[in-house]
């Protein structure tokens, strides 16, 4: 090879570099854009994962509340019935002796 042919070769990697480093060089600027794009969709992501464990704790403290709430009414009503219960063979009790009364006083009329 000539020295005219080795520098023709080599102004030919040239050109190819330079253009490989062009494409490269525009591809590097549209990595930027993209990376800023996926840092403002992460904060956005970030930003709805905040709210939504706010919401989750809110949700948590009301569902503890309303969990304890439950419980006391549970608690009312069997007291409640507990006392129906009661009230309820109080007035057998008294329905019985009221019979074995009448039945003393039938006794003695008779």
């Amino acid at each position: 090879m000539s020295k005219l042919e080795i520098l023709e070769n080599k102004e030919k990697n040239l050109n190819k570099l330079l253009e490989r480093l062009s494409v490269l060089s525009n591809s590097y600027s549209q990595s930027s854009s993209d990376k800023d794009q996926i840092k403002i969709h992460r904060n956005q992501l970030e930003s709805e994962k905040k709210e939504l464990e706010i919401k989750h704790e809110k949700l948590s403290r009301e569902h503890t509340y309303l969990k304890k709430k439950i419980q006391k009414l549970q608690e009312e009503v069997n007291r409640k019935s507990a006392q129906e219960d009661k009230f309820n063979q109080d007035i057998d009790e008294l329905s019985q002796e009221t019979e074995n009364l009448v039945r003393e006083i039938d006794k003695w009329q008779m």
